[in-house]
């Protein structure tokens, strides 16, 4: 049998906040399932499946520990400034400019974080998987 992956699942306090930064980020709601105690919102980028998964705890009103673990999601996208230009209009900055990591120039990345706190790494154009040269 064959592995495919399905979703990421954050949890979230403010369902409209989450919503109104990811739509910024050009994600769609795809659906919703609702549970007792909990409901979740199923996001996807168009053409993609639904890879995103905001779980609204009922009667959560503490914010969520992120813990060490967790690092960032990433999105590559076809024209970052103009991103971030849209981003602007929604009040969402980038914690610092776009920049080219450890000095490559082959693409930009910068991270911007929403409601709950969790980071999301924006990558200008394609991601090719960095490795090192073989040693």
């Amino acid at each position: 049998m064959a592995a495919a992956y399905a979703h990421t699942c954050v949890r979230v306090r403010d369902i409209e906040a989450s919503l109104a930064f990811y739509r910024a980020l050009g994600f769609e709601e795809r659906g919703r399932l609702n549970f007792e105690s909990a409901y979740n919102v199923y996001l996807g980028l168009p053409g993609d499946s639904d890879v995103l998964e905001l779980t609204v705890n009922r009667g959560r009103d503490e914010p969520y520990e992120l813990g060490d673990g967790y690092g960032h999601l990433a999105l590559t996208v076809e024209d970052l400034d103009a991103l971030l230009g849209r981003l602007a209009a929604a009040d969402i900055e980038p914690e610092r400019p776009p920049y080219a990591p450890g000095g490559r120039t082959e693409y930009r990345i910068c991270f911007v974080a929403y409601p709950d706190g969790y980071r999301i790494e924006l990558i200008d154009g394609a991601f090719p998987t960095p490795k090192d040269p073989p040693s």
